[in-house]
């Protein structure tokens, strides 16, 4: 009985999810017929994200968001430091030509992979776990769920797993058939970025001041090498001296294992506090000069309007929670393709054809 109330409902469900996309295929078209530049006007702007909705798999693959959670847990059970990996992976696929899962394609004969650039060699990893989601799902509803729809929920399940709050993801994004090793070197800020050039770049993906503060506490899991924060122990500034923004004990700490030359891939927390903890101790640590990265340390340095929103933070653990999952959802939803733009790949590495 509970198993036929179920699918009746769902079946319901379905049938309201298809008369909402018939209804707005009917207003575009009579928005076509009354302004043929109307379609143009839609492609260019962030609009198209206004097609993207949680339930969209809701009838082709209803238990898709779980076969995606399953397997991110089952890799968090067996490495922690994976849920910051796939975390991170969103940011850097959606600051490339918006959230379309280029980062995942690996080179060919006609793509330069942008695994490749200066931000993601050797530095983006959790590629292995979106391979092995994307199998469940091929097994469950072939064809159906991007790979970018997988990052977004990856990285939404990444978070929530790690003690984050919980967001609804909107979903159907196509994936890309193209790379941009040239917009993987220039978009993505920088370990060793200014303000004025982090904010610059979240800009350009029409991210705010208060968006760049939020997901720069993605910091509060996960670790960076040595050779990202090198410069802030020995030469910041090029005079041969340390960064008078990093606490004193903390570089002598940091020192240890990251000399002057060699040693770039040593692994060193990003939250040293709660470190696999998904909380507010990140933004604690900038308020005494604990961040280890410069583009963390700016946040309260280089602005008075980010370093109200870092001791805001700081002293609320839930308002920065909040924003977290707010700031997540808009850049998820940056320039994503929709309709009939890109495919649906059935191994996220390579195209389709």
């Amino acid at each position: 009985m509970k198993n036929n109330t179920t699918i009746f409902f769902v079946s319901i469900s379905c049938k309201v999810n298809i008369a909402r996309m018939r209804l707005v295929v009917a207003t575009l078209a009579l928005a076509l017929m009354l302004n043929p530049s109307f379609l143009n006007s839609m492609v260019d702007s962030s609009n198209v994200a206004q097609f993207l909705y949680p339930e969209f798999y809701q009838c082709s693959c209803p238990n898709a968001a779980e076969i995606v959670r399953s397997v991110v847990a089952k890799a968090m059970a067996r490495e922690a430091r994976m849920a910051a990996s796939l975390l991170r992976l969103n940011f850097h696929d959606c600051f490339v030509q918006g959230c379309d899962a280029s980062l995942l394609l690996d080179s060919t004969d006609k793509i330069v992979s942008e695994k490749g650039s200066k931000p993601n060699k050797n530095s983006a990893r959790g590629f292995e776990v979106i391979d092995e989601i994307k199998m469940a799902l091929e097994k469950e509803c072939p064809r159906t769920v991007s790979c970018a729809d997988i990052i977004a929920l990856a990285a939404r399940d990444s978070t929530v797993l790690s003690g984050g709050r919980n967001w609804e993801v909107p979903l159907g994004r196509k994936d890309s058939h193209e790379a941009s090793l040239k917009e993987s070197n220039n978009n993505i800020p920088a370990p060793n970025s200014t303000l004025k050039t982090i904010i610059a770049k979240f800009k350009r993906q029409g991210l705010s001041e208060v968006d760049v503060v939020a997901l720069s506490g993605s910091h509060t899991i996960g670790m960076s090498r040595c050779v990202s924060f090198r410069q802030r122990l020995y030469n910041q500034t090029g005079n041969h001296q340390p960064d008078r923004t990093l606490d004193s004990h903390y570089a002598s700490f940091l020192r240890t294992g990251c000399p002057k030359s060699g040693s770039d891939q040593n692994l060193f927390l990003l939250d040293f506090q709660t470190p696999a903890k998904f909380d507010n101790f990140y933004f604690k640590n900038l308020l005494t000069n604990n961040g280890l990265l410069n583009s963390d340390e700016v946040l309260f340095t280089q602005s008075e309007f980010t370093k109200g929103l870092v001791k805001l933070y700081a002293e609320n653990n839930d308002i920065f929670l909040d924003q977290f999952a707010k700031s997540m959802i808009r850049m998820s939803t940056v320039k994503p393709l929709t309709g009939d733009k890109g495919e649906v790949r059935e191994n996220c590495r390579f195209n389709n054809h």
